[in-house]
């Protein structure tokens, strides 16, 4: 989750994140890796052997250096291996200020989408039992209808994958106080989001669809939620420091780790997360430890068994394959293959707290780690997801991956990266509310190197820089001096779609269309509120300097009446550009400001805009046709035109991306 990037938990993770990283097999190999060739004399990597002792030494120096140098609280991790916990550690600090440390026994901490692992495994409970069917249009399981698109339902094997379709919903995800809190029900049928894909076709997180399911669990359970977690899965595992219930049981609550943006600055209040099957759940170190061992088990742990084997497998090993080779969703987890290990995941943000839960199901290792704190310029909340690079690399190594194992020739690779240049659209997305203005300035660029490479300057290295990409095989590109893949969907010789494997399982990039591109319409804007703002300035600037003067006002008539309401005009729109602005921005920073709370004053705006965004674009084309029709400069001629294209080009804006709108859901 993080407006957007807190959009992108609730991503998961998902989101959602700092670089694109973060984040997504029936039994089956993982995702083929890619063909490369490594020099016969190249050094194989020393192992380190994953024993406590080396995994103990090792971890605490990592963890001091990467919570001191990113301002970050504290952190929790937990490794089991071959179903017993190997290590369970915290470190730095619960509670800054009262110097709490952080106890990996006791220390609760806020694992964001890690949440939904519960959530799907309560629904596969169910299906195991026969009470559910994953192929079913989930409207037999509801009682009020998910309207279908293109003829198709949404199952819930939809929502297990992240493809029913649902544009992104973040109205209530996060609410401003326990009392805010409505029965899940009820926030459910208060909007559905627009149904922007068929189902099954394109991946697109979706925190509303998880909450669906866990609404789906308490009507055909009887059972509410957070009673049926508590029975079915908490209380087998010996879950006994873990809650889904907001606020916190008063029992946990003394146990809660602080969240902070940063460490150097104040605690924040307890986060309350609106639609809980989405990512409420407060956990400590050792209970996420019997989570993880179970489901490395295929279901068991010690003499108590939350899946059938058979379930296990089935949620573990049924892949949902979009763009090959990059990593897939599976039913709830998703693939995070690496050094060629077979891995499935799950990430998770709140605002305050970041973690991941990573399972190596072959070689029997679990791996959990959160943190209580997003650190300076956010570096805090990629250190789970850094951790397992890193724990991967020194206890799982592959061999180095040779740069010069390139099997596209210079001529089809700059081809290639000349066709995938342009601007992509993410699928993750909010399409018809004023929300989706946020897709003009987060548009994916490609661009294409001379030497052949794509660079995404979305996606930067540690060091700041953009990564580069160089194509390996057909449409499919490794990171230079990394192993992460760039792939894309090439269809009638364009570009469908594309993905990294960081993000693959549960979001795709798809090309802008022309009319909302930022390539042209972002400057076009910007030129033109430049315009308006002129405008508006030397409007008293000269009625100053005829007074000073002693001079007339020169127009007289129809050419006075226009002059004056083209630049009445010019204000209005600044004034709500500005407001709209403003609103977004203040929403982004306090994302409590995402509920019913807010409606009013979106109405106040909205109503604005609808009456000043054409109106302003009238005035300014008639402005054009009086002045043109009149003995005026050339100079004024050309100003009026300038004014009518920028107050048509806000008002393509508003239109294009819902600024000019009736409804407060989004």
């Amino acid at each position: 989750m993080r407006l957007i990037s807190v959009i992108v938990l609730v991503g998961a993770t998902a989101v959602a994140a700092p670089s694109m990283a973060q984040q997504g097999p029936e039994l089956v190999p993982p995702s083929p890796p890619l063909e490369t060739e490594t020099p016969a004399d190249a050094d194989q990597p020393e192992v380190a052997e994953l024993t406590e002792a080396d995994l103990r030494a090792w971890l605490d120096g990592y963890m001091s250096y990467a919570l001191a140098s990113t301002d970050t609280a504290g952190a929790v991790v937990v490794v089991v291996k071959d179903g017993e916990v190997l290590l369970q550690e915290g470190y730095g600090y619960a509670d800054v200020d009262e110097e709490i440390p952080v106890d990996p026994e006791t220390t609760l901490f806020r694992p964001g989408s890690v949440s939904k692992l519960f959530t799907w495994t309560a629904v596969m409970q169910l299906v195991e039992r026969g009470k559910l069917d994953i192929e079913r249009d989930v409207n037999a399981y509801l009682d009020f209808d998910i309207p279908s698109r293109d003829g198709e339902p949404v199952t819930l094997r939809d929502l297990l994958t992240h493809t029913p379709g649902f544009e992104e919903r973040v109205k209530g995800l996060f609410l401003a106080e326990a009392e805010d809190i409505e029965p899940l029900g009820e926030t459910l049928k208060r909007w559905t989001p627009e149904r922007i894909y068929p189902p099954g076709q394109t991946p697109a997180y979706s925190n509303y669809g998880t909450a669906l399911a866990g609404y789906i669990v308490e009507r055909i359970s009887g059972q509410s939620f957070d009673d049926y977690i508590e029975q079915h899965i908490f209380e087998p595992l010996g879950m006994e420091q873990s809650s889904f219930r907001q606020p916190l049981p008063e029992r946990l609550q003394a146990d809660m780790s602080q969240g902070y943006l940063a460490a150097s600055g104040p605690e924040q209040d307890y986060e309350i997360v609106g639609i809980p099957p989405a990512g409420s759940l407060a956990a400590t170190g050792a209970d996420m430890a019997r989570f993880m061992i179970a489901h490395l088990q295929n279901g068991r742990y010690d003499s108590a068994r939350i899946l059938e084997p058979a379930t296990a497998r089935t949620m573990h090993g049924t892949p949902l394959t979009m763009i090959p080779p990059l990593n897939r969703m599976l039913l709830g987890f998703y693939e995070a293959n690496i050094n060629g290990r077979r891995v499935i995941a799950h990430g998770g943000d709140t605002q305050w707290f970041h973690s991941y839960l990573h399972l190596f199901l072959d070689d029997d290792i679990g791996l959990f780690a959160s943190v209580n704190s997003a650190g300076k310029e956010y570096e805090g909340a990629v250190i789970p997801s850094s951790l397992f690079q890193d724990f991967s690399d020194r206890y799982l190594p592959e061999p180095p991956v040779a740069e010069s194992s390139q099997d596209v020739d210079a001529e089809a690779a700059a081809e290639h990266a000349a066709l995938m240049a342009g601007l992509y659209d993410n699928s993750r997305r909010s399409e018809s509310s004023f929300l989706s203005v946020l897709n003009l300035l987060g548009q994916a660029k490609i661009v294409a190197n001379d030497d052949g490479t794509i660079t995404v300057p979305l996606i930067q290295g540690l060091d700041g820089e953009p990564k580069q990409w160089r194509e390996v095989s057909s449409f499919v590109w490794r990171e230079v001096g990394g192993g992460t893949r760039l792939a894309a969907e090439v269809e009638d010789g364009e570009v469908a779609r594309l993905s990294f494997d960081d993000v693959s399982p549960f979001m795709v990039f798809e090309p802008t269309p022309w009319w909302k591109s930022s390539a042209w319409l972002l400057p076009l804007l910007v030129c033109g509120l430049v315009a308006l703002l002129l405008t508006a300035v030397l409007w008293p600037v000269r009625a100053i300097v005829r007074r000073r003067f002693g001079a007339d006002f020169p127009l007289t008539g129809r050419n006075a009446l226009a002059f004056r309401l083209v630049r009445i005009s010019a204000v209005a729109s600044l004034v709500t550009v500005a407001t709209w602005a403003g609103t977004v921005m203040m929403m982004s920073s306090d994302i409590t400001m995402l509920s019913p709370r807010f409606d009013g004053w979106l109405r106040v705006v909205q109503i604005a805009a609808l009456i000043v965004f054409p109106g302003g674009a009238a005035i300014a084309c008639w402005n054009v046709w009086v002045v043109w029709t009149g003995p005026r400069s050339w100079l004024a001629k050309a100003w009026s035109v300038v004014l009518a294209v920028a107050c048509l080009a806000v008002l393509w804006v508003a239109v294009a991306f819902e600024l000019i709108g009736f409804s407060v859901n989004y």
